[in-house]
This record gives C-alpha cells, sequence and structure tokens, in this order.
C-alpha cells in the first residue's frame, strides 16, 4: 500500500542515518522512536496510513522512518506538541539535495526519493557533501 503523505524533516545534530540510529537506540532502546514537534499536522490520517519522516542530514535526504502514531506531549512550560512515533527501522533512500528549512513539511509520495535497495541498505552512508553532489549529477 503506497502511503497518501509524508513528512520531511531537518535532522539536526546528526551527521547521516548511522548517527541517528545510534541516538535512538541508546535514548529508546528497542521500542519505538519518539520525535516531539511544535505544530501537530492537520493531515493527521493521510499521515498515519502508511506514511513516513524523511530525514535531511546536512542538505541531503538520505533515511525515513514510518510513522506509527502521533502522541500528544504536554512539555515543561505546559505547551501541547505532537510526539511522532516512529519505527525503528530506519530505511535508506535514494540521495535527494534539499534546502534548509524550518519545522517539517509535508512531502507527497511522488516527491519521496525511492528506498535503496536491500543489498545496499547495510552500507555505510556516504558524507552528506559526497550524497548531493553525486545526486546533483543523476549518480546516487
Amino acid at each position: 500500500m503506497e502511503a497518501k503523505l509524508h513528512l520531511m524533516k531537518l535532522c539536526v545534530g546528526a551527521e547521516g542515518p548511522d548517527d541517528l540510529a545510534a541516538w535512538q537506540q541508546q535514548r529508546f532502546g528497542n521500542g519505538p522512536a519518539r520525535h516531539v514537534t511544535r505544530m501537530w499536522p492537520k493531515r493527521e490520517s493521510e499521515l498515519l496510513d502508511g506514511g513516513s519522516i524523511f530525514w535531511v542530514f546536512k542538505g541531503v535526504m538520505l533515511a525515513r522512518q514510518r510513522i506509527l502514531s502521533l502522541d500528544e506531549v504536554i512539555g515543561e512550560d505546559g505547551i501541547k506538541r505532537c510526539g511522532l512515533i516512529l519505527d525503528r527501522d530506519l530505511v535508506r533512500v535514494a540521495a535527494i539535495p534539499r534546502r534548509a528549512f524550518q519545522g517539517w513539511r509535508y512531502l507527497q509520495p511522488a516527491d519521496a526519493p525511492a528506498d535503496l535497495p536491500k543489498g545496499r541498505q547495510a552500507e555505510e552512508a556516504l558524507p552528506p557533501a559526497i550524497a548531493a553532489a553525486l545526486a546533483e549529477m543523476g549518480l546516487r
């Protein structure tokens, strides 16, 4: 089943997919990962119909995680936020350059990069700058 809608988000503080996976393992163990964001998606039902969050590392979209659910999170400041509950399976995708943006953006399935073939999922990720250069040349 193809998703109806995805999210795209900058992954700040991680060098690449392996870094994000290690951080999530340390923080969440073997359970689902959670990413808290300020805004609640208005198109929730479309996202929960097979959607993923596509992670952008240093200007290059390199990985995705399926969105399992959305949970309300009340911060220490009393403000309601959205907790994206994510599948721990971090799927590497074909590198696509993306300009910086704030928050998250909706991503239509037609604009989402393809998953890397299963045989390439275990490869060490290229540095984002090299992945971006190859993607711009149409070589990755």
